[in-house]
């Protein structure tokens, strides 16, 4: 992932780097022109104050580009890696999202995300200082060459020291990472699940103290000790540079030549030096909290895999006929605790046409419209549209004949799916059929709010399903947060309005005294169709007319 990312931005990436290292050379050339201005004589003061200058200027000017460069790689990264993640879930297959779960999702989406942009961010800093460092050896082998041999000595041993630590802590950071993507979904509870949290006070406090609680604390704990790790490293490292310069100060620059240069340099040198170590060795932590958090971003953007060609869903397919044939499909069914198969199952569906699917609750009957729609490919058997059979070529583009509302549907705030002209007043037309003109209103392709009961936001979902105008239509228990009146709208309006219009029209019911509405009633018991066939007519009941005409 971290590779992915320099590759999106590496011109900018070595620029920031070279203009850094740069930094880093006329930051320790700064400090040899000090300790060399300590000992020079006289005459040579006019030229090493302005070598000094320039060189401060230096470092200055290139401090400021190097750090607004790397915040703008920082920003990029951000984005580019949101970008990344929001196009695999879009190309994902729906299965393997409900696999994932929205919360890991969301979890790599923010926080994940976050840190690998700070890398960006602390690369500088690591950079920046490792040269520093680094250039301050150089500058001891330079004083003394069996100085600068302690130091690589000194060095090594810090360096394993870390590296130990570096095992350690990253197993904790792991453990973190695992309980962030369990911590997120128990967010979405806290909100999702407020009304029984506030209704039930005893639910609520097991719920903090048990769950919520011990999941935040868990991250707490784990991050804590795992930084706190490093930071112990980092001790470690500091009391190995502290006794480095006591060995040099009080043992092997007693009796050498230049003695005093040697001193003033190693002084200048040491004192110079802690500050970029202490921050190498704070910032390298984060660049390894990165590293985890890409490998998660990595490990979840893998599994979201399809083999599926892609289309630009600008327009529906023609729908003359769609047929299934031997279709099956096994999924894991937690009532029974074991895994349920659907099927095989034969249907055909054509223009024109109601049916109504009912069954008991479990029998299958989404999952049978999931398969149908295309969101889940059958296991064995064919999805065959106008005589074609559907498979990875064409699916996406199959998927785009339908227009559907789930019972666990979802209500985006612009209306997305149409680029009509005349949005905004066929849409209010529609909310007015429904009695919704005082709710909402569209205004610039978008609802003025969400903020609706259920029954209201399903009439709403109604609207959007509406102005898709797509050749079928598929209604999941739509009628069941509808009052009676609406209902009766639902049943001898709507749908015998879809069905003049020459759509074809699936609906997951459980409404018997509409079933002879239907021209179709299919019944369904643990995954197979046990009934197929018209229903028995019945003599409809006078309602108000609140039809919504041909407004599409």
């Amino acid at each position: 992932m971290l590779k992915y990312l320099v590759s999106q931005s590496k011109a900018l990436l070595v620029g920031a780097s070279l203009i850094t290292v740069i930094h880093g050379v006329c930051s320790v050339f700064l400090v040899a022109q000090i300790s060399s201005a300590l000992t020079t004589a006289e005459p040579e003061i006019g030229s090493r104050a302005l070598a000094f200058a320039v060189t401060a200027v230096g470092v200055m000017l290139t401090y400021v580009v190097a750090a607004i460069l790397f915040e703008r790689l920082g920003q990029r990264a951000h984005a580019e890696l949101r970008s990344f993640i929001a196009r695999r879930v879009l190309a994902a297959d729906y299965r393997q999202l409900e696999s994932i779960g929205a919360a890991r999702v969301q979890s790599a989406l923010a926080e994940h995300s976050s840190h690998v942009a700070e890398f960006f961010v602390s690369f500088p800093v690591i950079l920046m200082n490792a040269v520093i460092v680094a250039g301050c050896l150089a500058y001891m082998a330079w004083l003394s060459w069996h100085v600068f041999l302690l130091a690589i000595v000194v060095v090594g041993l810090g360096s394993l020291g870390y590296h130990l630590a570096h095992l350690r802590a990253i197993k904790h950071l792991n453990i973190a990472a695992d309980e962030q993507d369990r911590l997120f979904a128990y967010f979405r509870s806290l909100t999702d699940g407020a009304k029984e949290l506030r209704l039930n006070r005893q639910k609520g406090i097991a719920f903090y103290e048990e769950v919520l609680g011990r999941s935040i604390e868990t991250v707490r704990r784990e991050r804590t000790l795992g930084m706190s790790v490093f930071v112990a490293s980092g001790g470690w490292a500091q009391f190995l540079l502290y006794a480095f310069i006591g060995m040099v100060l009080f043992a092997l620059v007693n009796n050498v030549p230049d003695k005093a240069l040697i001193m003033t340099g190693y002084a200048l040198v040491f004192v110079y030096m802690v500050g970029p170590l202490e921050a190498l060795l704070l910032n390298i932590p984060r660049a390894n909290l990165a590293r985890a958090s890409a490998e998660r971003i990595e490990e979840i953007t893998r599994a979201m895999s399809t083999s599926e060609t892609q289309t630009d869903g600008s327009s529906s397919p023609t729908l003359q006929s769609i047929a299934l044939q031997g279709v099956l499909h096994r999924y894991y069914h937690e009532q029974s605790d074991e895994f349920f198969t659907l099927g095989p199952i034969d249907l055909e569906f054509r223009p024109g046409t109601i049916t109504f699917l009912v069954g008991g609750n479990g029998s299958g009957k989404t999952t049978l419209a999931k398969v149908l729609v295309g969101l889940y490919p059958p296991e064995e058997g064919q999805v065959i549209l106008n005589g074609r059979v559907v498979d990875e070529t064409n699916r996406d583009h199959y998927r785009q004949l339908f227009s559907t509302i789930f019972s666990d549907f979802h209500l985006f705030d612009r209306l997305l799916e149409t680029s009509s002209v005349q949005l905004d007043s066929e849409g209010n037309r529609l909310l007015t059929k429904l009695h919704l003109q005082n709710k909402v209103k569209v205004q610039d392709g978008a609802f003025t709010t969400l903020a609706l009961s259920q029954g209201q936001r399903k009439r709403l979902a109604l609207v959007v399903a509406y102005l898709e105008n797509r050749p079928f239509f598929m209604f999941d228990e739509w009628a069941a947060d509808q009052d009676p009146v609406f209902k009766e709208v639902f049943y001898r309006e709507i749908l015998p309005e879809l069905r003049a219009m020459g759509k074809a029209v699936l609906v997951i019911s459980h409404d018997d005294r509409y079933f002879h509405l239907a021209d179709r009633l299919i019944r369904m018991e643990s995954g197979a169709l046990i009934f197929n066939s018209r229903p028995p007519m019945k003599e409809s009941t006078a309602i108000p007319s609140l039809a919504l005409n041909s407004a599409v």
